[in-house]
């Protein structure tokens, strides 16, 4: 069963912990590149902010975003702003998402986020979870994978090994970090290919942060993992 009010807690916590880090910047090393190509540190700080108001949005029973050229307009419009603006705009949108998942609701209602995907609503703060810590790291400040919570780790590894389960191009394929184990990839009697390595190493190569040089793959080549 998904906790949506746990999750809001640990949203809370992420996004105080990305505040503190971020504080310490200044307004050049945000207009420098963050590790997103093509992406300066303000376009990551511009996305989060707009991506708390478009989950504002999916809870409320909105389209998440207008289209995607507003949603990319609206990340370029908003990436050079000052270092005190960017913090304040991503506080005030991270309230926002708090203010809106503590309306008492359906939670078990079906949801429509981005391109057709649809999810339980009570998997959104989950998601939001997702953006807040992963692009935490994206702003390429000194918190790593590494840093990641436990429980966030083991909880994405499973969410995205269950999104490519299936998925033609990806052969059967087990994942284990010595300890769990995760299955992805088409469906099959048994995997064709074994890679192991750390939770984060697991987790960065299936969020597409790490190229997977700290896994070893067994009975086949690493598998080539199409975009998210």
């Amino acid at each position: 069963m998904i906790d949506h009010a746990r999750d809001l807690v640990s949203v809370r916590e992420a996004t105080d912990r990305l505040l503190t880090a971020a504080a310490k910047l200044d307004n050049a090393s945000v207009a420098e590149p963050s590790r997103l190509p093509g992406w300066s540190r303000g376009h990551v700080l511009a996305h989060i902010a707009r991506n708390a108001d478009a989950l504002v949005n999916v809870l409320q029973g909105r389209p998440m975003y207008v289209s995607a050229t507003a949603r990319d307009a609206d990340i370029e419009r908003d990436a050079p702003r000052p270092l005190d603006v960017q913090l304040t705009d991503v506080r005030e949108s991270g309230s926002r998402f708090q203010e809106a998942g503590a309306v008492p609701a359906d939670w078990a209602r079906t949801v429509e986020l981005r391109n057709g995907v649809t999810d339980a609503a009570a998997r959104v703060p989950f998601r939001r979870w997702v953006e807040v810590e992963l692009h935490h790291v994206d702003l390429g400040i000194g918190y790593e994978l590494e840093d990641l919570p436990a429980e966030f780790v083991e909880r994405e590894i499973d969410f995205l090994a269950d999104r490519f389960t299936g998925h033609a191009d990806v052969p059967p394929t087990r994942l284990t970090d010595g300890t769990r184990a995760w299955s992805t990839g088409r469906e099959a009697d048994a995997a064709e290919v074994t890679v192991r390595g750390t939770a984060p190493d697991l987790l960065g190569w299936l969020a597409g942060r790490r190229d997977g040089a700290g896994l070893t793959a067994e009975g086949g080549a690493l598998p080539a993992l199409p975009p998210l």
